[in-house]
């Protein structure tokens, strides 16, 4: 792939497929293994800027950058991270939208490495199954944390509630700042990027105005 092909691709945010791309042997090697790994390689990086290694504020770093990859910023991609989403019998029958918002994003960008931060805000209308509010934060947490480009987000955590809850009705908000906009290339500062994905009753305008008119009322910046 040449310089230019691939500068394209980073800079429109372009994702290649709903999944995250893996290789089928990703998980051949511990977290603990992992660590190492890239341990040794990001040493090498920090040694090739002309970092010194040697220097007690330094020396750490590759440990600490490799700990933190493995354990905290990508531990969404092993699916044995997924949280548990325990559902419940609708038993009160309720049939009206339920909205949760404000669902702190922080992502990374699949193109650059760099910060994605934001809302999510996410609405379903129950049929059979309802699901504990904070699950959703949790689902939302896992998808995030792992390299992403901001459509595949919205998806992956649309169709896993959907799958979930066994129903189409769910839709999907994603409001979120890029770092790779504002601290590299055309360094916009203020702007941000929303991506919104929908299934079921949500294809109804009347819903889809309800749903917005929800967030207008109670958002905050």
């Amino acid at each position: 792939m040449d310089k230019s092909h691939i500068e394209l691709l980073g800079d429109n945010h372009i994702a290649t497929s709903v999944k995250t791309p893996m290789r089928a042997d990703a998980f051949d090697h511990t977290d603990e293994e992992k660590i190492e790994n890239i341990k040794f390689h990001f040493s090498k990086i920090m040694e090739e800027m002309g970092l010194d290694l040697t220097d007690e504020s330094l020396s750490g770093t590759p440990y600490r950058f490799a700990k933190m990859y493995v354990k905290e910023l990508f531990y969404g991609l092993n699916p044995k991270n997924r949280p548990k989403i325990s559902t419940f019998p609708n038993t009160y029958g309720y049939q009206q939208m339920l909205v949760e918002q404000d669902i702190a994003i922080d992502s990374s960008c699949e193109h650059h490495f760099l910060p994605i931060i934001g809302k999510a805000h996410v609405g379903y209308i129950p049929k059979d199954k309802v699901v504990g509010l904070s699950k959703i934060n949790r689902l939302v947490d896992y998808y995030s944390h792992r390299p992403q480009v901001q459509e595949r987000l919205c998806l992956q955590i649309l169709e896993d509630l959907q799958n979930t809850l066994e129903t189409d009705d769910v839709m999907v908000i994603v409001h979120a700042k890029h770092l790779c906009v504002s601290s590299r290339g055309i360094k916009d500062k203020e702007s941000f990027t929303t991506t919104l994905e929908y299934g079921g009753k949500f294809k109804e305008a009347r819903l889809r105005e309800e749903f917005y008119g929800i967030l207008k009322s109670n958002f905050k910046e």
